[in-house]
């Protein structure tokens, strides 16, 4: 008895346009760029306008093209990477760090960040809100929670609020000596306050970094990072270890 073999699945139109405009954007265009209007790259290619769009709207959302109400389509900056797994561990607001402080206020954390410092569920922690900007595009939001017990000697005085005070509550959480951080990974969708901070819709596919900070025996400091997918990719470090763990009950956020 012979044997048989399904017929090949034929590439779709849009996806081999999707291919070709790949390789346009790499070889003739600038990051900032605009594209030429739709009709004219439709003739450019020789595609009907709908198949040129769907080509389009996927390279949007792998993070290849902007597309800018008022401006065009502009060929978008390359991926910021997000470092896991990383042998290097540093305070955040150390030298180096890409983010930059926008607020600190004193409030009650959710309760699974609580739970990650260990301090009870009413209590209220420093919150320092950062953001991560590259090629005048946000692609990551922040929130820092760091317990008083980790930055006994802050004045109120000196800084009571905003960027200053963040700051301050950074610089006061170094001087504890850094034993070791760990992170976890996790696919989200953008809340309303985080589409609003990274510029994009309600509903959007994030990266949410979870890191704990650990000095003195203790989580002196949760840190949960919101990415934009569409802008962000993962590099791992020297270890090359990655862990993948099966939870069937996902943690409150």
């Amino acid at each position: 008895m012979g044997t048989t073999q399904a017929d090949p699945v034929q590439e779709p139109k849009y996806w081999h346009l999707k291919t070709v405009l790949t390789e346009a954007l790499d070889s003739e265009f600038s990051v900032g760029e605009i594209l030429p209007n739709e009709r004219d790259l439709a003739a450019r290619f020789g595609v009907a306008r709908a198949t040129l769009r769907q080509a389009l709207e996927q390279l949007e959302l792998e993070g290849r093209l902007q597309r800018r109400r008022g401006v065009g389509t502009t060929v978008a900056p390359p991926r910021v990477g997000v470092a896991v797994g990383s042998e290097r561990h540093l305070w955040p607001g150390a030298a180096g760090d890409a983010w930059q402080p926008a607020d600190c206020t004193s409030a009650v954390p959710p309760a699974a960040v609580a739970d990650l410092l260990q301090t009870a569920r009413d209590e209220r922690v420093h919150t320092v809100r950062r953001s991560r900007v590259t090629h005048g595009q946000p692609v990551a939001a922040e929130l820092l929670y760091i317990p008083a017990s980790s930055v006994p000697d802050l004045s109120a005085i000196d800084a009571p609020s905003g960027t200053a005070r963040a700051r301050a509550v950074l610089r006061e959480l170094q001087r504890a000596d850094l034993e070791d951080q760990d992170q976890a990974v996790e696919l989200g969708s953008a809340s309303a306050e985080d589409a609003k901070e990274l510029d994009r819709l309600p509903g959007a596919p994030v990266l949410v970094v979870t890191t704990r900070y650990h000095a003195g025996g203790r989580t002196a400091a949760v840190s949960v990072a919101t990415y934009r997918a569409d802008t962000c990719r993962l590099t791992f470090g020297a270890s090359g270890r990655v862990e993948i763990h099966h939870d069937p009950e996902r943690r409150a956020s």
